[in-house]
């Protein structure tokens, strides 16, 4: 009997709840999960009037039964089903019924993606909550969604998210496929897909872009990239991601132009700062002394006098405190607050300095350095400058400039070489595009553009973006 076969793989967990109705003396089984559906809905839309019914009613639940959602499933679909939520009902035929209980925080603001305008509201772990967000923003059937299932236990549901006419559809084929060949027990997080569609020979950088913000992901849909959104996951993958994604803030369009600029230059000035500075420092105090002037060399030589170690382990030092101490700032507890970290790192700084452990300069070289890598909230590029910022450090420290020069040239063949979905990561620079620069470090004023074919354009041929 089905319903014998269907308690037997149940037998262990007593949130499965198998409840006969007799229904003018014909037996009919309702199955569904008590932790994830409406109980009260249950009982006052669905119970109340299955016991009202006459037999004959049963063939056409449909038009008696109160629910938008419901459908005609097959036996190995139940579940399926009643694992997503659903009441199913057995009787000649099996019927589902969604009745999901809400399980989820509601919409939240925006926590790690700040920004001055623009609106607040972000993802959150409900597939439908989050796929909301973004059709209320785009109000058209263009926007297509196409849904997959993956994970072997967990069977998670995942969209594919495009926008037709704008995208290539070569794209979509590229994702889906690789999504496809995913085969793992659980996707618990859209990280897990992540892992799996980025390339594996990034060189740190992230070709990947993940975010919290709705706003953010109609911006890239709209460029004609594909989103994907995970049901429990509170962000949703963009890509193709290119380089210059990075210094480009959903604040850049809400502002003047000429103001965009000036903070992109700030940004690209950061993103060196952060990888070179500190090579630069142990590069002129270690092997090139005739790139400063001697007053200068020599105010940084009296610094290091009471230091016992070599420049490089003195960074090394200094870096491995920093990262402690922001990753203890990360994992603290909101009621503590910062202070702790604060109070910490004015603390050991000034003790380190006072011991001459740590000279003062390296100390303001490190801060500067670190800070300027703070710039970016995408905590995949924090990292890759992280570990590209220790290349050069390696790379002064035993060549001096010609090291750290062969560092930045490895740095731009590796960059220039990557590719996303096939797409060039340097894009619009590599190969040039004289059409996408509008929107690069420096923003130009849209002039005339009122909108844009969607059937043809430049971007769907080459490959590029906005």
């Amino acid at each position: 009997m089905l319903i014998d076969k269907l308690k037997e793989k149940t037998i262990h967990s007593s949130d499965y709840i198998y409840k006969p109705i007799t229904i003018d003396r014909k037996k009919v089984w309702v199955i569904f999960n008590e932790v994830l559906v409406s109980t009260s809905d249950c009982s006052d839309f669905i119970l109340e009037n299955l016991i009202t019914l006459k037999r004959k009613e049963l063939r056409h639940l449909e038009n008696v039964l109160p629910d938008c959602n419901l459908k005609e499933i097959k036996e190995n679909e139940i579940f399926n089903y009643v694992n997503n939520g659903f009441l199913v009902i057995i009787t000649n035929k099996i019927t589902a019924i969604e009745m999901r209980a809400n399980l989820d925080r509601g919409i939240a603001t925006v926590e790690s993606e700040l920004s001055i305008k623009g609106s607040k509201d972000a993802f959150s772990e409900t597939f439908n909550t989050n796929l909301g967000l973004i059709r209320r923003r785009i109000k058209s059937t263009q926007l297509e969604c196409r849904d997959l299932e993956i994970g072997r236990i967990t069977k998670t549901r995942v969209g594919i998210l495009s926008i037709k006419g704008i995208v290539d559809e070569d794209l979509i084929e590229q994702v889906k496929l690789k999504l496809s060949t995913i085969d793992i027990d659980g996707i618990l997080d859209s990280t897990y897909l992540k892992e799996n569609l980025e390339s594996k020979n990034s060189s740190f950088f992230p070709t990947i872009m993940t975010t919290e913000r709705p706003d953010k992901v109609c911006m890239a849909l709209l460029e004609g990239k594909v989103a994907v959104v995970v049901d429990t996951s509170p962000y949703v993958l963009i890509m193709p991601n290119f380089f210059i994604d990075f210094f480009h803030t959903v604040d850049d369009y809400y502002q003047k132009p000429i103001n965009i600029s000036f903070i992109r230059i700030i940004r690209l000035i950061a993103f060196f700062i952060a990888i070179f500075i500190p090579a630069f420092y142990i590069m002129v105090t270690t092997h090139n002394h005739d790139l400063i002037s001697l007053d200068l060399l020599l105010s940084l030589k009296a610094q290091r006098e009471s230091v016992p170690f070599p420049a490089i382990i003195e960074a090394i030092l200094m870096m491995i405190s920093f990262e402690i101490l922001r990753e203890s700032d990360i994992r603290m507890s909101s009621t503590s607050g910062n202070a702790v970290s604060i109070l910490g790192g004015l603390i050991l700084g000034d003790a380190a300095v006072s011991a001459g452990i740590i000279s003062p300069i390296m100390i303001i070289v490190v801060a500067i350095s670190a800070i300027s890598g703070l710039v970016f909230n995408s905590i995949e590029l924090v990292s890759a400058i992280r570990w590209w910022r220790l290349i050069m450090i390696f790379l002064a420290a035993f060549f001096g400039l010609e090291g750290v020069i062969i560092g930045l040239i490895i740095l731009l063949i590796r960059l220039a070489t990557l590719k996303c979905f096939g797409r060039h990561y340097l894009a619009p620079f590599i190969p040039f595009n004289r059409k996408e620069m509008k929107d690069t470090f420096l923003k130009e004023e849209n002039k005339g553009e009122k909108y844009r074919n969607p059937l043809l354009t430049d971007n769907l041929k080459r490959g590029h973006f906005r």
